[in-house]
């Protein structure tokens, strides 16, 4: 007896009935893609007539940061060489994108860092030894992500967005007036978590801001070998979400498109993928060697579009910067580099127990035993001294 299939135009019931010359009510869009889009153009307010609008205390504020940020950068990646830190992943050239996140936040909200994001957390508020504490191998993390408000540093690419997202559903669910900013790189944006991320955000209307630091390369693989789309930002269409194109070298206007999208998420209005086009100047890490596959032209090109460099010409414009505030912006940035180097070069006192604490609230039958002989063999070695 042959066995019988069942296709589009086989269905039961009549032929008439089975064939459907266009898709069923239900495949319709549910949303109207035109205003999700983002401009053709990224956002600016540096050097166009909406800069004159700009609040002055928020220009200042905004170059304090990004030269203490400077700074920041340039201390840490001397620690790799002087062997006080295993890596780090510079943010030099993307500083606008750091310190917007982070004042685009108040201080209930959740910051959710990348493993290159320690100036974003630095600029929240973050100790900056604790911030390097990961990146120099002594713990978990060097800081309690509940009190500060910041996710670990997440190392493995684009894991940290799921979390944002839980979070922040989490939150609304609560009733807590809570916003989630995630931060990524564009090779982060190829990754499954990313994607699924995005859609669940969508589909929950979650507070969720999602920043993209688009900064050419991931590693060494140019932005045109991971994607066809004319801008990350157009991603945002597909799951539902409107997206966001913005200069981010440009302090002030990255600074804007946040805290617009965290405003909206925080009435309700649900989530906004924001694409920050920056560069990034310095290696990948200390252990890349960007000249293998950019030409030092390429990064000249973009040291005349530098963040710190266009603030300060707006703000020498109009008469808000002057010597003595540019020589105190640059003491306070020695000073904090100061006290990183002094505190990152004392060696740490480390307790080798320490591995199996903060893994689970509960430890497991397995973390026991294995916390029970590391300890015999410890005092063992302590009484063969």
């Amino acid at each position: 007896m042959r066995k019988s299939s069942t296709t589009v135009q086989e269905l039961p019931g009549s032929a008439a009935a089975a064939y459907r010359p266009t898709p069923p009510p239900a495949w319709q869009p549910r949303t109207d893609p035109a205003p999700l889009l983002p401009d053709p153009e990224p956002y600016r307010v540096l050097g166009t007539e909406a800069a004159a609008a700009a609040d002055p205390e928020l220009l200042l504020r905004l170059y304090a940061e990004l030269v203490r940020g400077r700074r920041y950068n340039a201390q840490a990646t001397a620690l790799t060489k002087q062997g006080r830190l295993a890596v780090y992943p510079s943010t030099t050239g993307q500083e606008a994108c750091e310190v917007g996140a982070a004042l685009a936040l108040e201080e209930r909200d959740w910051l959710f860092p990348s493993y290159r994001d320690t100036l974003a957390a630095v600029a929240r508020g973050l100790d900056p030894v604790q911030a390097l504490t990961l990146l120099r191998g002594d713990w978990h993390t060097g800081y309690d992500p509940y009190e500060h408000r910041i996710a670990p540093l997440c190392t493995p690419l684009a894991t940290q967005l799921p979390h944002a997202v839980g979070l922040a559903h989490a939150a609304r669910l609560k009733g807590d007036d809570v916003v989630a900013l995630a931060i990524i790189g564009d090779g982060g944006t190829s990754e499954g978590d990313f994607h699924e991320a995005l859609n669940f955000a969508a589909v929950w209307n979650a507070p969720v801001v999602f920043l993209v630091q688009n900064n050419g390369f991931a590693i060494s693989v140019p932005l045109a070998k991971q994607t066809a789309a004319p801008s990350l930002a157009h991603k945002a269409v597909g799951y539902g979400m409107p997206g966001r194109l913005v200069d981010g070298n440009d302090a002030v206007a990255v600074h804007e498109v946040l805290g617009e999208a965290v405003a909206r998420a925080r009435r309700g209005g649900g989530p906004t993928l924001i694409e920050a086009v920056t560069y990034r100047m310095d290696a990948h890490t200390n252990a890349d060697d960007a000249t293998r596959y950019r030409e030092d032209s390429e990064v000249d090109v973009w040291r005349a579009h530098d963040p710190i460099q266009l603030l300060e010409r707006e703000l020498t414009e109009r008469g808000l910067l002057d010597d003595d505030r540019r020589q105190s912006a640059a003491q306070a940035a020695e000073e904090m580099a100061a006290d990183l180097r002094r505190r990152m070069n004392a060696d740490p006192v480390l307790d080798p127990m320490d591995l199996f604490e903060h893994v689970y609230a509960r430890q497991t039958t397995q973390l026991r035993e294995q916390a029970a002989l590391l300890r015999a063999e410890l005092d063992a070695e302590e009484e063969a001294r």
